[in-house]
């Protein structure tokens, strides 16, 4: 659809997603959607004119006032306070003491048994554990906390839920950031609460609001991208093989990844005022469907844009936005994923797609595969 749509035009009036669940009151008026490279890098950069307002009409009644919707000023104070929580030196440390054992308790959990769905055991479950171990939450709190995220995650499709969830996600942040005030600790929440910049400090609805906001961006999002790089590998196995042989390429098999298959691809933005994006007119009010997914396949970017290929020529793709607005997360999101894959290929060999149980990836606006069976053998 993507393809298609690019070879007619970079921009068009319409739309990319399924409105056909949103009350009339609630469509907007105008919909378009930007699918070339070249469009939706525009739009993420000149946040003058395309914001990112319709949040606080979607995910932001369930979440609460974030950095998503901010613009301008405000969004840079808040995006420096919270920003505190992502420093460098911390993912120097959280690889060693939480991801990879993490990783390595979850293929402890398999390994006797030769056979796994990496989804299901693997990629869904690593990402969950390494947020609650990031944000200092009790073992014991693990399965609770991860019943509300999905729940809070699924607001499209059951909302009086997702709202209850949220609900019960902020008095348990608050109490989580109540025991941090009277005793600091060493970890996501206790850095939002003492985070200051010239005198000003996050307030609690900024805290818990930030902290329901990375139910979404860091686990659905890290989750997807990591099944599909592992699907993406062992769908082509010459590929896997070198990887396997050649672990520099680990990296570069990453980023063909996110670019290949991006696990979210089309976000939304507003047009702030009566303009033109690649020649089409906008009006003031329109709701652009921002395609990332189409723009990391755009042709003119890339050679053979529509091959998965861990040795091509780099170009940087678009996969955490760009601009203001970019993925603060994403250092963590690469770093977690390096780390599962050299997990897996330390530990597990002759991992074998089981194809007979036609896993593949699929999702508008969020794909991945929904299982993915495997069979190995455990490395001694």
């Amino acid at each position: 659809m993507f393809a298609a749509r690019r070879r007619q035009a970079g921009v068009f009036k319409g739309s990319v997603m399924d409105w056909s669940k949103t009350p009339e009151n609630l469509k907007p008026d105008n919909l378009y959607a930007a699918v070339s490279f070249d469009a939706v890098n525009r739009v993420f950069r000149d946040n003058r004119l395309f914001d990112s307002s319709i949040y606080d009409t979607t995910i932001g009644l369930f979440i609460g006032p974030t950095i998503l919707a901010m613009e301008g000023k405000p969004h840079r104070a808040h995006r420096n306070l919270v920003s505190a929580a992502f420093k460098s030196r911390s993912l120097l440390r959280w690889e060693p003491e939480i991801v990879r054992p993490v990783c390595h308790t979850l293929i402890d959990e398999v390994a006797e048994a030769g056979t796994a769905d990496l989804i299901s055991d693997f990629t869904f479950e690593f990402p969950t554990r390494v947020i609650a171990r990031l944000l200092g939450l009790p073992e014991e709190d693990l399965p609770w906390f991860r019943a509300r995220a999905v729940e809070l995650i699924s607001y499209t499709v059951k909302w009086k839920r997702a709202f209850e969830a949220s609900a019960a996600l902020k008095d348990y942040f608050l109490q989580q950031i109540d025991i941090r005030r009277s005793r600091p600790t060493e970890d996501i929440i206790g850095d939002l609460v003492t985070a200051e910049i010239d005198g000003e400090k996050l307030s609690d609805e900024a805290i818990y609001s930030f902290l329901r906001l990375l139910l979404p961006a860091g686990l659905e999002t890290t989750y997807r991208s990591s099944g599909n790089l592992l699907f993406l590998l062992l769908s082509h196995p010459e590929q896997f093989r070198a990887l396997q042989a050649d672990r520099t390429l680990i990296p570069a098999a990453i980023e063909e990844g996110l670019r290949y298959e991006t696990p979210l691809t089309t976000v939304q933005r507003c047009a702030t005022e009566d303009t033109e994006l690649q020649g089409v007119p906008i009006p003031a009010g329109s709701v652009i469907d921002v395609c990332i997914g189409s723009a990391n396949r755009d042709e003119s970017r890339w050679v053979r844009a529509e091959e998965f290929d861990i040795f091509r020529q780099r170009a940087p793709h678009i996969t955490f936005a760009a601009g203001e607005h970019t993925c603060m997360g994403l250092h963590l999101a690469r770093m977690e994923t390096r780390v599962a894959l050299e997990c897996l290929l330390d530990r597990l060999a002759d991992i074998t797609l089981r194809t007979e149980e036609d896993p593949h990836i699929w999702g508008q606006p969020f794909r991945s595969p929904r299982r993915l069976p495997v069979t190995f053998r455990t490395v001694t």
